[in-house]
């Protein structure tokens, strides 16, 4: 009779400790990520770039509020935030809160579709099967068929206060004061997971004028990464993807929510298109939607990259 029940009832505990790990413990396994980047222009001082991603913040949620207001102790050149702040509408006084300490710093922002429209509740196990088939990204009137609103806005306007630069389908220019006017510009596109991004808007390549030039872009898809790196763009940072979210070890993710491969789910890459190359990072992020609070083998991040001549 032992025998007979051992098993089984040693797979349900083992189950149980896993779901009890992935949604009471990882996720708040905060951790940066350091990643050196050989890109910048010969003879270029190493710049230091702190990318934010997929805060998905729910009131209350106060380590994480701690863990990323501690991140200004890093002191970086800039600071890069790749959207998804959001996971409830009554949240954007906590994030704003959260991040500023680091808005003492040079920073750039585009939105993700979190931010627009609050999350709704999913069967964890449909939405894992959807993305494992290829099935991800929203149409055009999706997003708004009894989608809540964020109040994206006061977001945007407490970043905007800060001196942050709003890249929605635009381009910007940065100088930073900590590497002797060190000249940065920017492109950036809305997020491609709703079809808000404006690629036309924005094409032509790096800035010649300035030092270096970044592309920015919430979800990694691939006509936006094509895109970039067709037009030139060295560098390319985005988030969206949660590393997976769900890893198996060993193995690493199996969905990405986009249509980009899970080689790149996370992490520093290279992407090519048009006879370019460029760098990628896809940030893991450090939450995730409200109804689905689970990490597995993918523990929440920020990353500190540097950057260094080529």
């Amino acid at each position: 009779m032992r025998a007979r029940y051992g098993v089984p009832l040693g797979i349900t505990a083992v189950g149980a400790a896993g779901l009890a790990y992935a949604t009471g413990i990882e996720p708040r396994l905060f951790r940066l990520r350091r990643v050196t980047v050989p890109v910048l222009p010969p003879g270029a001082r190493p710049l230091r770039v702190l990318q934010v991603s997929d805060i998905h913040m729910v009131s209350g949620q106060r380590r994480k509020q701690r863990w990323l207001q501690s991140l200004a102790g890093l002191r970086p050149d800039f600071v890069v935030n790749t959207g998804d702040n959001l996971s409830d509408p009554e949240a954007v006084p906590e994030v704003l809160d959260a991040l500023g300490p680091l808005m003492s710093f040079p920073g750039v922002y585009v939105f993700g579709s979190n931010d627009y429209y609050g999350p709704k509740p999913r069967n964890p196990a449909r939405y894992l099967l959807e993305k494992a088939q290829g099935k991800h990204g929203l149409n055009g009137n999706e997003p708004v068929v009894g989608a809540v609103h964020n109040p994206w806005e006061d977001l945007r306007d407490g970043f905007d206060a800060a001196g942050w630069r709003n890249l929605t389908n635009t381009r910007t220019r940065v100088k930073l004061p900590t590497a002797e006017g060190f000249d940065l510009a920017f492109t950036g596109l809305d997020d491609p997971h709703i079809k808000r991004d404006r690629y036309t808007e924005v094409t032509g390549g790096p800035d010649p004028s300035a030092d270096f030039s970044i592309g920015v872009v919430h979800a990694p898809y691939l006509r936006s990464l094509d895109a970039f790196t067709a037009d030139g763009y060295p560098l390319v940072l985005a988030g969206h993807t949660h590393g997976g979210q769900l890893c198996i070890p060993f193995y690493g993710a199996l969905v990405t929510n986009c249509d980009l491969d899970t080689g790149r789910v996370k992490g520093l890459s290279t992407h090519e298109s048009g006879g370019h190359r460029s760098y990628l990072h896809v940030s893991a992020g450090c939450g995730a939607n409200r109804y689905t609070p689970v990490r597995f083998a993918c523990p929440p991040e920020a990353t500190l990259l540097t950057l260094t001549a080529a």
